[in-house]
């Protein structure tokens, strides 16, 4: 009877200890994305990338409510698509100013 408690006992501290493991907050993957945004809107990516734009503010958003909801890997994913799309929009914005002779 003490083996088969003992057992038990072991169990669930194992199960209790392996519940506890868990994913630590996307900070910088979030501050990332959130500077490449602002970065993008900078330059009026809005209006001279606007599918890339799209992409990023869709993703960002998305990754602040799976963040909100703990749902730490997901928004990790999310966040780094939006800092990439987000660069991209930045960067062909920025291309498209510079051909047409603006003035940055």
């Amino acid at each position: 009877m003490l083996k088969t408690a003992a057992k038990i006992f072991i169990f669930v501290l194992v199960m209790a200890t392996v519940s506890c493991v868990h994913t630590s907050p996307p900070l910088t993957e979030y501050a990332l994305a959130d500077t490449a945004i602002k970065a993008a809107k900078a330059v009026q990516a809005v209006r001279y990338s606007p599918g890339y734009w799209y992409e990023a503010e869709e993703a960002f958003r998305q990754a602040k409510i799976l963040y909100n909801e703990r749902e730490y890997e997901q928004a990790r994913d999310l966040f780094n698509k939006a800092r990439l799309a987000a660069e991209k929009s930045e960067n062909s914005a920025r291309l498209i100013r510079l051909r047409n002779g603006e003035v940055l």
